[in-house]
């Protein structure tokens, strides 16, 4: 099975609460100035992410407990030096969600701690849509669930309960995305940033994401410029360009949730893509939020897999972060 088509996506800043009711999206004129910016850099995008695979030389080094082991990878991975039209992606509206928690965001590359599932290594390109280049010393910002539907830092939310239902349950009335605390404890799994390099690329290694009620499998990420961080890590101030969420092939997550520990977590039925209320909204205009993924070993998905992905950001859509 092969799941390597080439993805770009231009993720925009946004601030409305994502998980529990519907979400604002930009308008149409918005949208549109977006996806003109991004079929300039078509041409651009294509190289970057053939070079990006090339580099790779068919080898990843898998940092385990104590030890190193060499896994051999090989793929007839796609090149395009363009932007072919079901890979260009643009993302309206798409906001951080109630799970976003910056004390527990930390500058480091690995973000997996003790956590088990499918290891995911995320290869991230970061361009500059106003000048087509890739955008070196962005800060990429990741966070999502636990192969089970659990959140670090949101512990005691269960992660089968509708989120109104939770609200309730804390007899909290009055919510705002990112103004009300909900975090529950002070674990920090599953979260993590990183900046990109001179040639504006990052690596991230996690696992692949479970899933929790009404929502289908994602990733959230933020992109941040002009940024600073405390000697613990995590961020002080930034000027935050981008804010969405990252997804994946339907035929894929069928063959990783058979997998444990994701077989395990049966207490809700999982949301699909077409059934989310996010996922249409990615994918307006024709364009496609999915990771491209690449099997380390297509007979074991559980050794692993390879993601790639350009995230074109809008420089001049800001969203100031003081801390």
């Amino acid at each position: 099975m092969h799941y390597s088509k080439l993805v770009f996506t231009v993720l925009v800043a946004g601030t409305a609460i994502a998980h529990p009711g519907p979400h604002d999206i930009l308008p149409r004129a918005e949208i549109q100035r977006r996806s003109d910016m991004a079929k300039r850099c078509a041409s651009h995008v294509g190289s970057f992410n053939q070079r990006r695979i090339a580099k790779r030389a068919m080898q990843k080094r898998w940092e385990g407990s104590g030890h190193n082991t060499t896994i051999e990878i090989t793929t007839e991975a796609p090149y395009y030096e363009t932007i072919q039209n079901n890979t260009c992606v643009l993302t309206p509206e798409v906001t951080r969600g109630p799970y976003v928690w910056p004390r527990s965001q930390t500058l480091r590359q690995d973000i997996t701690e003790d956590q088990v599932g499918v290891p995911l290594w995320l290869d991230v390109g970061v361009l500059d849509m106003a000048t087509c280049e890739p955008l070196p010393n962005a800060l990429l910002d990741l966070w999502h669930c636990n192969a089970t539907g659990s959140y670090s830092s949101f512990t005691g939310l269960s992660p089968n309960t509708g989120f109104m239902a939770l609200l309730s349950e804390l007899n909290v009335t009055d919510y705002q995305a990112g103004v009300t605390d909900l975090h529950t404890d002070d674990a920090t799994w599953l979260r993590g940033m990183w900046p990109t390099n001179e040639d504006g690329v990052v690596e991230m290694k996690t696992i692949f994401p479970g899933f929790y009620i009404s929502r289908a499998i994602h990733i959230h990420t933020q992109v941040h410029t002009d940024w600073s961080v405390r000697e613990n890590g995590t961020i002080i101030s930034s000027n935050t360009v981008s804010t969405g969420q990252l997804s994946f092939e339907e035929e894929l997550e069928q063959r990783i949730l058979s997998l444990e520990p994701y077989a395990s977590h049966t207490e809700i039925n999982r949301t699909t893509n077409a059934e989310d209320y996010v996922f249409p909204a990615d994918t307006k205009g024709g364009y496609n939020p999915v990771v491209s993924v690449i099997p380390v070993d297509e007979g074991d998905l559980s050794k692993g897999l390879i993601g790639y992905i350009t995230i074109g950001v809008d420089t001049t859509a800001i969203e100031a972060f003081r801390k």
